[in-house]
């Protein structure tokens, strides 16, 4: 399959690579504003967040907050870390949720080596999250782990 783009005199030509994933990029950075987007299942998430925080060689650990009615209000990438870990700070997820006025969150990660398998402390921290955010009548929707795949704690059926 070729894709085409439109040349400076209006010709269609053969789109490069990088012209690609920069409409890729582009179009990816407008669909995540405030109340563009409508958020209703697990896949949804995971194409909204994915393109985020897929190429990162390092950890990054974000949220996409949502409104009542599941409209994304934003991405903010919170945290990031090493190659293979990052510190999550609750009180900096909670200070944002309040900032923004969300009433659900949906956590993700990357994991760069690929291995998109939730360890214990994805687990643990998911399990903590919701808890405290439970305390102030945010629910927490899924955790998702960006690496070769895209796995969603909600589709896996882990309780947290």
């Amino acid at each position: 399959m070729k894709l085409f783009i439109q040349d400076e005199q209006g010709q269609y030509v053969t789109a490069t690579t990088p012209e690609i994933i920069k409409e890729g990029r582009s179009r990816t950075r407008s669909t995540l504003k405030r109340g563009t987007e409508f958020i209703g299942s697990s896949q949804a998430a995971k194409e909204a967040i994915a393109s985020k925080i897929f190429s990162y060689q390092h950890e990054v650990f974000g949220c996409l907050f949502l409104d009542t009615k599941n409209c994304i209000l934003a991405w903010k990438e919170m945290f990031q870390g090493t190659i293979d870990s990052t510190t999550v700070y609750p009180r900096e997820v909670v200070k944002e949720t309040l900032r923004l006025n969300a009433t659900k969150v949906i956590l993700a990660h990357n994991h760069p080596s690929g291995n998109t398998d939730p360890s214990q402390q994805d687990i643990e921290l998911t399990k903590k999250l919701k808890e405290i955010l439970q305390i102030i009548d945010v629910k927490v929707l899924d955790h998702i782990i960006v690496g070769d795949e895209i796995t969603s704690f909600a589709d896996m059926g882990i309780q947290f």
